[in-house]
């Protein structure tokens, strides 16, 4: 059986490998999928340095005792530059899945016929390829071309991209930077290619995980949020009902109520004036 499952993928791999010739076996990224994985990485990127409250200082009194006033972090250069500088280098957390089409053949996680081999690996089946097993991890010809393209384009639409981040931001990036600036008048289809999943698909099984534990993690600060609450609505409540008690308890030794004592303070004794 083993013997069988050895030759089937032998003849598999070349079959594939010859099928078209190496040209079409490796199908390097074209620029719209450049643009839209960067565009995806930038918005992430974005997002992600966005949540800090951070203030840069720029107050440092060199010239005059007046200086100039605190930058908001997510309206400062810095964070413009440190995103542009890092954008391409989270290309290469993506791989290859052969058995998709046009674009979404490039998606983070690992690929169904990896993970398939993989686990015939751990069961103690024999797979031979031609790719060596040491190298099924590293990164494909295609990604790494994706990641070498996509710091040409960065450093081409610096400016356009700039003008997008200094502006309102309320137009999508995907639409500013590639439909209107780097694919104007050209194939505009793979922005439109989205992924629907497939029963088993290792990687989409990684996604939906990742975006479950994000909402988990809101659900749980949510719930610790609340419960912080009643604690404090407790806390109140006990120290109400404690110096209510306080108060009966001094009632009860004095004989009367903290009133009482008020209306003896202030109303005189109806007595008769007598002479000496």
């Amino acid at each position: 059986m083993n013997v069988f499952i050895c030759v089937v993928l032998v003849l598999v791999s070349a079959a594939a490998a010859n099928k078209s010739g190496d040209d079409d076996w490796v199908h390097l990224p074209n620029k719209c999928e450049v643009c839209k994985f960067l565009s995806i990485e930038m918005k992430s990127a974005f997002e992600e340095t966005g949540k800090t409250k951070e203030v840069i200082e720029t107050n440092y009194r060199f010239l005059d005792d007046k200086g100039a006033p605190p930058i908001k972090y997510v309206k400062s250069d810095i964070r413009f530059i440190e995103v542009m500088e890092n954008v391409c280098s989270r290309i290469m957390q993506y791989n290859l899945h052969k058995e998709r089409d046009g674009s979404n053949r490039f998606a983070k996680g690992m690929s169904e016929t990896f993970s398939t081999l993989h686990n015939l690996v751990n069961k103690g089946v024999k797979v031979v390829m031609d790719i060596p097993y040491e190298l099924w991890n590293e990164t494909s010809a295609e990604v790494a071309d994706l990641k070498k393209q996509c710091d040409v384009m960065v450093e081409q639409y610096e400016e356009v991209i700039e003008d997008w981040y200094k502006g309102s931001q309320e137009e999508d990036l995907t639409t500013y930077l590639c439909e209107k600036h780097v694919l104007k008048g050209q194939d505009t289809d793979c922005l439109k290619e989205e992924w629907a999943g497939r029963k088993g698909d290792t990687a989409a099984i990684a996604e939906d995980k990742k975006k479950k534990k994000g909402k988990k993690k809101k659900g749980k600060d949510s719930e610790d949020g609340q419960k912080k609450e009643k604690k404090v609505k407790k806390k109140k409540k006990k120290s109400k009902v404690t110096d209510t008690e306080t108060s009966k308890r001094k009632t009860e030794e004095t004989g009367y109520t903290s009133d009482e004592e008020e209306i003896q303070k202030k109303v005189p004794l109806n007595q008769d004036k007598t002479e000496l």
